[in-house]
C-alpha cells in the first residue's frame, strides 16, 4: 500500500474527526508538503476532505464514490473486478464502452462504470434514465464457456445476483420480472441488458449491463416514469451506498456464476423462481413480430418463458415485454 492509500485509510479510520498534519506526517514518514500533495490528489478523485490550519484534515462522510479504490476496498471476489475497472464521469453507454474494450481483448471480470449516461440503453433500444451521481450504471465483461443458446441464462443469473444484493443491503422486498427487470412495490428499480458476441456456435464475450435507480428522489423522475419507476431511496426512505451495492452484486454474481459452471442451471433457476412472481400470471407478451396473451407456465432450462395461450398452445419465448393482466391461471 502506497503513502496515498495509507493516508486515505488513516482519514477513513477517523471519519468526521480531525487529524493533524503533523500526525499524518509522522505516521507516513513524509514531509508536510508531501501530505498536502496527497490530499490534493485525493480531492481530485472526488474525496471531500476538509482542512484547517489549526486542526489538520478531516474526511467528510458519507463518501459514495464510484472509483476503483472504493470498489476494491473490501471486495470479496476472485475474478470479477480483479481485471481493469474503468470509472467514467460520463459516457454514452457503459455497454457500448464495455463492448469496445471486450473487442480489444479485455479479460473476464473487467468493469465499466459511469456516474451518468447520455445514451443509456434498455431493451429494444429504449433510453434508460441516468441522472448523474444518483444511480448505478455498470457493465461487466464475461467470457463464459457456453453456447450462444445458453447465454440467456446469464440474464437470469444477473437478476438473481442483483435482487439478493439489494435485499441484503436495503431490506426491501425485491421481485424479478422476466426477463430483466427488478421491481419494488410494483415499480421498476433496475433493468438488465445482456449483449453477446458470437462466432458460429461459440461465445466470444458477453456484456452484462445494469441500470439501478439508487438515490434518485421521486421529483427527479420524468413525468412519464413517476408511476412506473422508483428508486431505493424512494422505497426505503433513506440513501444507499452505490459502492456497497456494487460489491454485493459482484460477490453474489460470482457465487452463482461458479455454481452455474460447476453444477448447471437447475439450482439457479430454482432461486430465480423463488424471487419472481411470474409463474401463474396472466400476461400479454409483446415481441418484435407478434403479441401473445396467456398464462406463464414456466421458465425453461435456458431461461426461455413458457407461455400457454387461450387455445392451450404452448410457446417458448426468448425475449419480449411482459405486461401483467388481471386474473390468474384459472381465469381464462
Amino acid at each position: 500500500m502506497g503513502n496515498r492509500e495509507t493516508l486515505l485509510e488513516l482519514l477513513k479510520s477517523e471519519k468526521n474527526c480531525w487529524i493533524s498534519g503533523e500526525i499524518l506526517r509522522q505516521d507516513l514518514g513524509i514531509s508536510r508538503n508531501a501530505v498536502s500533495k496527497h490530499i490534493r490528489a485525493l480531492r481530485n478523485k472526488g474525496y471531500e476532505i476538509e482542512s484547517s490550519t489549526k486542526k489538520g484534515y478531516r474526511l467528510d462522510g458519507p463518501q459514495d464514490l464510484i472509483i476503483p479504490q472504493e470498489i476494491l476496498d473490501g471486495l470479496n471476489t476472485r475474478v470479477l473486478g480483479r481485471q481493469e475497472i474503468f470509472c467514467l464521469k460520463e459516457t454514452d453507454s457503459t455497454n457500448s464502452q464495455a463492448r469496445a474494450i471486450a473487442d480489444g481483448g479485455a479479460g473476464e471480470g473487467t468493469l465499466v462504470l459511469a456516474e451518468s449516461q447520455t445514451l443509456g440503453r434498455g431493451r429494444k433500444g429504449r433510453t434508460w434514465f441516468s441522472p448523474k451521481g444518483e444511480g448505478l450504471f455498470i457493465s461487466m465483461i464475461l467470457r463464459p464457456l457456453m453456447s450462444p443458446m445458453e447465454s440467456s441464462r446469464l440474464t437470469l443469473l444477473a437478476a438473481v445476483a442483483l435482487a439478493e444484493a439489494l435485499i441484503d443491503s436495503t431490506g426491501l422486498e425485491i421481485r424479478i420480472k422476466w426477463p430483466n427487470d427488478l421491481l419494488c412495490n410494483g415499480r421498476k428499480v433496475a433493468g438488465i441488458l445482456t449483449e453477446l458476441s458470437t462466432d458460429m456456435d461459440t461465445v466470444n464475450h458477453v456484456i452484462i449491463g445494469l441500470g439501478l435507480n439508487v438515490n434518485t428522489p421521486r421529483k427527479s423522475f420524468p413525468e412519464d416514469l413517476k408511476e412506473k419507476a422508483s428508486s431505493l431511496l424512494v422505497e426505503s426512505g433513506r440513501p444507499h451506498s452505490r459502492c456497497k451495492i456494487t460489491q454485493l452484486f459482484l460477490e453474489r454474481f460470482e457465487l452463482h456464476y461458479d455454481t452455474l459452471a460447476d453444477h448447471g442451471f437447475p439450482q439457479l433457476l430454482s432461486r430465480w423462481k423463488a424471487l419472481s412472481d411470474s409463474v401463474g400470471q396472466k400476461v400479454c407478451v409483446e415481441m418484435i413480430d407478434k403479441t401473445l396473451t396467456g398464462i406463464i407456465q414456466d421458465v425453461d432450462s435456458n431461461g426461455f418463458l413458457i407461455l400457454e395461450d387461450e387455445k392451450r398452445v404452448r410457446h417458448s419465448i426468448l425475449s419480449g415485454d411482459v405486461i401483467p393482466l388481471t386474473g390468474k391461471k384459472n381465469d381464462r
